[in-house]
């Protein structure tokens, strides 16, 4: 699996988790997406690095020092980024 293996499919969410977050502290934001790019960065080299996922046919990389986590899958030769959730967020939502 290479860089070009790894899908986001949720950059917008990553992005209001950012920008939430740059109201208050700039450098904060950059150090929090620098973070958690460089963790999603690690799952084209190690695509099984985080846990089995709450929901069916997901992953969930827990990114450390943060509180947040990256829910993944595992399609083929490539990695779908879900979403990125809070830790303290419910997941998986129920109805």
């Amino acid at each position: 699996m290479n860089a070009d293996s790894l899908v986001d499919c949720r950059s917008a969410n990553l992005f209001r988790i950012v920008e939430f977050i740059h109201r208050e502290n700039a450098a904060a934001a950059h150090r929090v997406a620098k973070t958690i790019y460089e963790n999603i960065g690690l799952l084209s080299s190690f695509p099984y690095r985080g846990r089995q996922g709450r929901v069916e046919g997901t992953r969930e990389l827990p990114v450390p020092s943060l509180p947040f986590i990256v829910v993944y899958r595992v399609i083929l030769e490539a990695v779908e980024v879900a979403g990125i959730i809070h830790g303290a967020q419910r997941w998986p939502p129920q109805g």
